[in-house]
């Protein structure tokens, strides 16, 4: 048995009109949870102007290698049904450590293999090394109002990468005393 709340994944907006960007996952009991502990984790420096969260299993995933050795998820279309919007994402370098996918945009499709096909189609691009593909209703936002509240606290927080601390020195320093 599963003792793991589910698993969102997290999408964090810097300014406004940049899109937004994978960052992480947190496990939370619901999606307002999940943006409190999506916050919490990854809004603590003060360039956050929005969040996204999504629980994992809404987000259909194939890698370039998995789209280019088997096309059979395709048959999975039905072009029948009813259309909802999906949000697209794509990782178009691996250089950036801390992004895994960024939105692109979105389509109308009928199922997650139809919003693959349509984002494929409707955003080329020379290098793509992961497709995301979410619907819309699926993902729970921050609101604009709520900017202020969630994200304020964090422009007062002093940050500090974790060489600025002497930690290891200071350690060396009290072994070489000691006699260690």
């Amino acid at each position: 048995m599963d003792t793991q709340w589910p698993r969102y994944e997290v999408f964090k907006q810097d300014r406004p009109g940049e899109p937004h960007e994978s960052i992480g996952t947190v496990h939370a009991v619901d999606a307002e949870m999940a943006l409190q502990n999506g916050r919490d984790l990854f809004a603590r420096r003060p360039k956050c102007h929005s969040l996204w969260v999504a629980r994992a299993d809404a987000i259909t995933s194939k890698t370039a290698e998995q789209l280019a050795a088997d096309n059979s998820w395709q048959g999975e279309i039905d072009l029948q049904a009813a259309t909802e919007t999906y949000l697209v994402f794509q990782k178009q370098t691996e250089r950036r450590g801390m992004t895994f996918t960024t939105h692109v945009g979105e389509v109308q499709a009928s199922s997650p293999a139809h919003a693959l096909q349509q984002a494929i189609a409707t955003f080329p691009a020379e290098q793509v090394f992961v497709w995301w593909v979410c619907p819309a209703t699926a993902v729970t936002r921050s609101e604009e109002a709520d900017a202020q509240p969630l994200f304020a606290p964090a422009k007062d927080k002093l940050f500090r990468m974790p060489n600025q601390y002497r930690t290891v020195f200071t350690m060396q320093k009290i072994k070489r005393e000691i006699g260690d």
